[in-house]
């Protein structure tokens, strides 16, 4: 696999989404991605819902590219094994509660002893010290303490809602790569290898500061309650379907107003600038609704697109597919994994100058490079098979 990370080689002891995600989007950039996995079952999302060939489409989703290690981290040999694999290793990444590679015996000092120049990753959810440390965590349980929850309801004084995707296991994994590949440069540049430490709840927080969270910027002059500029969405109902349309700017209003053939909303004093246009905004898109909803999507699209109006087709997830912008962009790929069959990906979405194209790699079968990468590892073929004979480790079967 070729990148600009080729060459880095990644130690993954990660789980569920958020570290995997990270590890894949790394693989995908050229890094070596060995996967450490328990030889009973390995990563819980293995045994998901929605599979083919024994493969789950979460598991498939989070971990092509890498390659897969089966050993069992409580028996001695275990951690032997791991211990030599981390010692031709650039980064090791783990996202167990926080105390817990430590009593593994596989904390940072001790990694450091076969690896001087180790980037060390730790993902929590909630973080390594405080009330919340040690308890279980999942992502809904981070949309609520972070205030996600709140924001997502669009007003403090209403019910919350959970986002409807898992955003902040995804966005953590995002944040640790971009952590990671910060580590590496910084370790090129200083010769230091750094300890990175990240929190599930951390990454949502200063996620939701950028945009979310003016109310309470200013130190001494918070306001106690967000109170919500409207609750209707940015979204229209057309005849045959949804469509969404934003305007902001002066010359954005005077475009929606000439598509929609409604010249006496320029004269309107509750639209004149782009403050009073917020103020008023249940207005201004009850009035576009009730024009909106008058004739099709199709109509209405065309009309905006002529006037410049940032518009766009609201999609079900199988319209993604065939969508003409999806397509040129030649973001999904098909290709053929050896269990699951055909299976269709979206590539990287970054794309680097001067490099070939990207072959995708499907994820990998539990222990599938278990004998291989031992045997780099200066074990023979018979102590690798004493280590499969006492359940130590585990190959494909």
């Amino acid at each position: 696999m070729t990148g600009p990370l080729d060459g880095v080689r990644i130690i993954d002891l990660t789980a569920m989404i958020s570290g995997p995600l990270a590890t894949m989007m790394l693989a995908d950039q050229g890094a070596e991605v060995i996967k450490v996995e328990n030889p009973a079952g390995g990563d819980f999302t293995r045994s998901a819902a929605n599979r083919r060939g024994d493969m789950s489409a979460l598991f498939l989703n989070n971990n092509r590219n890498k390659k897969s290690v089966a050993l069992n981290l409580k028996e001695p040999e275990g951690r032997e094994a791991l211990l030599k694999l981390v010692a031709t290793a650039d980064v090791f990444v783990q996202n167990f509660r926080p105390g817990v590679i430590e009593r593994m015996g596989l904390g940072e000092d001790e990694l450091r002893k076969v690896a001087p120049n180790l980037i060390m990753v730790s993902i929590s959810g909630f973080g390594d010290s405080g009330p919340y440390a040690q308890r279980p965590v999942y992502d809904p349980l981070i949309q609520g303490l972070s205030g996600l929850a709140t924001v997502q309801a669009g007003s403090d004084g209403y019910r919350p809602q959970l986002v409807r995707t898992i955003l902040p296991d995804k966005l953590t994994g995002v944040t640790a790569a971009q952590a990671i590949t910060a580590a590496l440069f910084a370790r090129e540049r200083t010769g230091e290898a750094r300890h990175v430490r990240l929190s599930m709840l951390d990454a949502i927080i200063a996620f939701l500061w950028s945009s979310d969270m003016g109310s309470q910027t200013f130190v001494g002059a918070e306001l106690p309650q967000q109170e919500a500029a409207s609750f209707q969405d940015l979204i229209y109902e057309t005849t045959t379907g949804y469509i969404t349309i934003a305007v902001q700017s002066d010359r954005e209003w005077q475009a929606i107003i000439r598509a929609l053939n409604r010249p006496e909303w320029a004269g309107d004093p509750r639209f004149l600038t782009a403050e009073l246009r917020q103020e008023n905004i249940d207005a201004r898109l009850d009035l576009i609704q009730s024009v909106i909803r008058t004739d099709s999507a199709e109509h209405w699209l065309a009309r905006l697109e002529k006037e410049q109006v940032p518009c766009a087709p609201v999609l079900t997830r199988s319209q993604v597919l065939a969508h003409p912008q999806v397509k040129a962009n030649g973001l999904l790929v098909n290709y053929e994994h050896p269990q699951a069959g055909p299976i269709r990906q979206s590539r990287a979405p970054s794309q680097f100058s001067q490099e070939q194209d990207q072959e995708l790699r499907g994820a990998p079968a539990l222990g599938q490079h278990t004998r291989a990468l031992l045997s780099d590892c200066g074990y023979s073929q018979e102590e690798i098979q004493a280590l499969i004979d006492s359940g130590t480790a585990g190959v494909v079967r």
